[in-house]
Parts: C-alpha cells; structure tokens; sequence
C-alpha cells in the first residue's frame, strides 16, 4: 500500500509539472522546462475580421417604401412637414390626429389605423380658430409577450437587432390587426414603444378615456398635467388606486376630465403598482401647448422623435420640434410576461416575485429604440443658424447625464417651469420623471454650436451607450446637419455607410462578432484560445494526493 501511495503522489506530480502555468516557471527554465514537458494546447486561429464583415442591406434597414412618407405633403388640407427618418410615421396617421379622426373623409380615415372616435375634436368654443373640446381614445396592449403556439413572442418588437424585451403600452385606439398582417409576426405601426407623445392646447377641455383591453387593472395618471383631483361627476381623476379611484379593470374604462390652465411639458403614466407598470412602458410624453388662435396641434406623435405639424407658438420660436423620451428596461422584469399566458402567474411574478431594490437595466432607450436603430427615427437634423426645440422626458428609474457633441444648448424650461435665465452647458442632468426643455441653436460661433457634423448625442453614463453590456448600443444618437444625411434618410459616416452593417448584426449584440470587425484592423481579432483543461487537472491531480495522504492506507 505504501508502494501504491508513492506511485499516485509521484504520479500526480508529474501531472502538475507537466500542466503548470508558465507564470510559476522561471524565465531562464523554461526552454529546458517546456523541451521536456511539453507546451500547452492552442485551438486553431480565429477567421480574420474582414472575413466576418456583414454587408449593409439598405432596404431591410431603411426600405424604399418609406420614400413617399418622408417628403413635405399635405393631406386634408394639412401641411406635414419633410422629414429625414429612414422609417417615417405614416402621414395619413399624422393628418387624423390633427384635424381629428372625426372631421375627416372615410378614405383618410381608412388610410390610417384609427377609428372614428380615436380623435375627437369640435366646438371652437372660445372663438379663435381652432377646437376646444378634444376627446382622446386610449387602449392597452403587450408587446414581445408569450405565444402559447411557440417560441416567438407576439406581437414582435424590436429596439435592437435581436432584441425584443416584453413591454406593455398605452396606445391609440386602432382597428384591424396587432401585427401588419397575417403573414407577420411584428406589430402594426401604432403598436411601439414609447406610448405616443400627447399634444393638447391650454384651456382645452381634454377628455381621455382608457379602454382596459389588456387582462390586468391599469390607470392614467397625468403627471404635472393641471387637473382636478374629482371630476365634476366626482369621479376620481388622479389615477391613483384607492386614494383617488377604484383601478379599471379588464373589459372596462374610465374617462378621465381637465383644463390645463398652464403650458408645458409633463408625463402620463399607469398608477397601479407604479413601481412596475411604469418600468413595463406604460408611459409617454403629454404636452400643454401654448394657446394661440387658428392652433393646428399634432395630437399623437406616434414614433415620437420629429414634430411634422407644429403648434403656433412653435412654428414662430422655432425651425424644428422634437420629442425625446428617454427610459431603460430589466429585463429581469419585461420578459417575466414571455413565460406564461396566465394572468395570475404573470401579476405575481410581476407584482411580487420581482425585486425593484435588486433592479440591473441591460437596455437603454430614446423613444422606444437603441442604436443603431436609433438612426432610423430618432435623429436630430438641422441645418445652419437654425433653432430647435426639444421637449425631454426621463421615464426610466435612473438620472441621465444628457451630452451633446458638437453644441451647448440652452436650458429653458424644467417641468414645464419656464426658468428666469436660461442655463446654457453641453451635458444636462435629468432626473426620474424630469422634464426639460432645450432650445438647439446651430449658429456656428464655438459656443451654440461648432460647425456642420454627424455630432454624438448620448447619456453619458456609460452603460447607457451599451446594449447588455455590448457598445456602441443604448440611447446614442445624433445632431446631424443635413449635409451629413445620406442615402434615405441614414447619416453618413466619415468611415463609409457600409460601417453601419456590423451594428444592424443581431451577431454583434450576441457577442458574436470581434469588436472591430470590418475596419481594416486583423491584429485585433479573436485570439487563439488556451485550453483550460491544465488547470482542472491540477487541481484533479492536487485533490488526490491529499485524499491520498489522509486516507486509511497510512494506518496500514
């Protein structure tokens, strides 16, 4: 037995000199030391990372078809301004929520997806133009949420490639089909994140009625939005569970009533168990403009991002209006909805199976995307000594540390509070449900601005430029002079457009793709791997001989 024992310690030490790491061998040893031990395996070298290069398909990311929607048109006597989106919002669904879907022909009615009584306006009521009393429609749907047929998660919407978190929104009533057709799986265009920016004018009489058509109870609360805590009828009007209100309940609606006294920029939100359904995408951007005769309101901005019929007050201030909704998802949270299409197992493991405390966001979103699909809808173009307007809401759970290359806007209004003076810097902090105003010059005098360019706009936390961890991914967008547009609506990269193909990879946010695939750098791809299997079996080899040592045999 003693025999036995020194072989199997001997043994095992020529198994952990034959595997020790060349870190614990002398520099002078080791070519003696590796002639007679023998070198470590390597797996065979990785393709280079030219070989790995994707092609950009132009007409997947930006297809042809959203040429028409792009240009300056007018529809119903509504004048829509050009964009230069890569995917455009339908200028039929533009022109319904301006003259409102009751005041229009059925063929424009029917060329967008609302139904009648989505937009009601009527009654110009204090004679200047314009109507006064404006009924808006509301539904609730789910996005990326389980399929008892299979895998695939309906209706599909992605804010990166590859990636389609669960999400619930609040959405404009609509007719036909959540997705675009029979044959698709993805949602029809009024079916996205964020929910739709709201624009209503000051003294209007605003009715908002949330139809439940979702399988949980769900309010409205209107966030910095003048309103009465009871209606008139002395129904509750602050959307908040038992303080104010009973919460609406699958299959039925509650109508809630104001008249916003005061302009400005604020937030709509679901109230029941805020500290979730918030955080699931029930939230959007609600806008008082400033009253103004003959005031022509855009009422959803349904992608959010560019304002294409502007208020009076805008269209006199301003060149251009934008949108920015800014948010994050868990996804520890949004895809707890992929699992099961029971109500009850969803509320729980919504309502009290997640944590918040222990809430880790992996996605970061301007107005419901990440880059690169950021490029398609949410860039800020302008042209020289122009000036912007951008109303920015925060709606995540985090500050954001807002930074724009290239220019110093000014800070004009918070919440909807226009400030005294007006704070002018490069980077904006905006905390959880903060608003802010800005107003964009681009009047190149090394202040406003620094010239014409494809300038970085992005929180600059920097996970928020990540998508899971992998950059350039997250809220990252741009201030693009026009000049810098390129082919349908793209900007144009100093490195060439086909640079953008690696982003447009659902690959590259899998982690499948070396960082800097595609620009000319080989010596940076993947490496040749070590094997790992010397450390297990020094460790193997380590654990028998102390067996050895201390077993029974020593006492024979």
């Amino acid at each position: 037995m003693k025999l036995l024992r020194l072989l199997i310690i001997l043994g095992a030490g020529v198994v952990v000199i034959r595997y020790l790491p060349a870190a614990f061998v002398p520099a002078d040893w080791r070519g003696d030391y590796y002639e007679w031990a023998g070198e470590s395996r390597y797996s065979e070298p990785a393709p280079t990372l030219e070989s790995s290069t994707p092609e950009l398909d132009l007409d997947a990311v930006c297809p042809p078809a959203g040429d028409a929607g792009r240009r300056q048109q007018t529809i119903a006597g509504v004048e829509i301004e050009a964009v230069d989106d890569c995917l455009p919002d339908n200028p039929y669904d533009i022109a319904v929520s301006v003259l409102g879907s009751n005041n229009v022909s059925a063929d424009v009615l029917m060329r967008s997806r609302f139904t009648p009584d989505t937009i009601e306006k009527q009654d110009d009521v204090d004679g200047d133009g314009d109507p006064d009393r404006i009924h808006i429609r509301l539904e609730l749907m789910e996005l990326n949420g389980h399929s008892p047929d299979g895998p695939v998660v309906l209706p599909h919407f992605e804010i990166a490639p590859g990636v389609a978190p669960g999400a619930w929104i609040f959405t404009p009533k609509s007719r036909g089909m959540s997705t675009v057709d029979f044959e698709s799986v993805d949602a029809n265009r009024l079916l996205r994140l964020p929910a739709p920016a709201i624009r209503v004018e000051q003294g209007d009489e605003v009715s908002v009625t949330l139809e439940n058509t979702h399988y949980l109870p769900h309010t409205i609360h209107f966030h910095g939005v003048d309103h009465p805590f009871v209606t008139e009828g002395g129904e509750g009007n602050d959307g908040v569970p038992i303080f104010s209100e009973h919460p609406i309940e699958p299959g039925q609606q509650r109508t809630y009533r104001f008249r916003p006294r005061q302009p400005g920029t604020a937030f709509y939100h679901c109230h029941v168990q805020p500290h979730t359904h918030i955080l699931m995408g029930l939230q959007g951007l609600f806008i008082v403009e400033e009253n103004r005769p003959n005031n022509t309101l855009q009422t959803f901005n349904i992608g959010a991002g560019r304002v294409r019929v502007r208020s009076a007050a805008s269209r006199t201030d301003f060149d251009r209006e934008y949108d920015l909704h800014y948010t994050e998802i868990d996804r520890e949270l949004n895809n707890r909805i992929q699992s099961s299409s029971d109500p009850r197992r969803i509320s729980r493991a919504i309502h009290r199976d997640y944590n918040i405390t222990q809430r880790v966001p992996e996605y970061f979103l301007l107005n419901g995307r990440s880059f690169p699909y950021t490029l398609r809808e949410s860039l800020i173009v302008t042209a020289e000594n122009e000036r912007a307007r951008l109303r920015i809401l925060n709606a995540g759970s985090e500050g954001i540390a807002l930074h724009f290359h290239g220019h110093k806007p000014e800070l004009t209004h918070r919440d909807g509070v226009a400030l005294t003076t007006p704070e002018q810097r490069d980077v904006f902090w905006i905390a959880p449900a903060q608003r802010a105003d800005l107003a964009l010059l681009s009047t190149n005098d090394g202040l406003h601005n620094f010239g014409k360019g494809a300038w970085l706009l992005h929180d600059h936390r920097e996970k928020a430029v990540t998508t899971d961890g992998i950059g350039p991914g997250g809220d990252v967008s741009l201030v693009v002079d026009e000049s810098y547009i390129g082919e349908r609506g793209l900007p144009q990269p100093r490195m060439g457009l086909e640079k953008l193909a690696l982003f447009f990879n659902p690959a590259y946010y899998r982690g499948e793709l070396p960082v800097f695939t595609g620009m000319g750098m080989d010596y940076l791809g993947e490496p040749a791997h070590r094997h790992d299997d010397r450390r297990s079996i020094f460790w193997i080899a380590l654990m028998v001989m102390v067996i050895t040592l201390l077993s029974p045999w020593r006492k024979k």
